[in-house]
């Protein structure tokens, strides 16, 4: 079956870093865009970052672009989120997702990143 394991949350003061790992396995992880998102406490889900089957084209949220960097191990089936100075509005439930056109779409169960002092 199809699952998606998110690890690496936690706390960290505002300025650290985390890496996000999320695990694939299930489905044919070289097809698939895989995307994270975040949820903030009240407010709606969003995408934080996108990387395309190949790996050769990436995009990210203006709110994180030249702090956050996502990659992908096709040899692992494994894509990370590598986040840098990290601020308190960082702060969230974040979700893997895969997704192979319209009618594949798989989401983690989320890991809780908290940015606090």
């Amino acid at each position: 079956q199809v699952q998606l394991v998110e690890s690496g949350g936690g706390l960290v003061q505002p300025g650290g870093s985390l890496r996000l790992s999320c695990a694939a396995s299930g489905f044919t992880f070289t097809n698939y865009a895989m995307s994270w998102y975040r949820q903030a406490p009240g407010k709606e889900r969003e995408l934080v970052a996108r990387i395309t089957d190949t790996g050769d084209s990436t995009n990210y949220a203006d709110s994180v672009k030249g702090r956050f960097t996502i990659s992908r191990d096709n040899v692992k089936n494994t894509v990370y989120l590598q986040m840098n100075t990290l601020k308190p509005d960082d702060t969230g439930v974040y979700y893997c997702r895969a997704r192979r056109w319209s009618r594949y779409d798989y989401w983690g169960q989320g890991t809780q990143v908290t940015v606090s002092s």
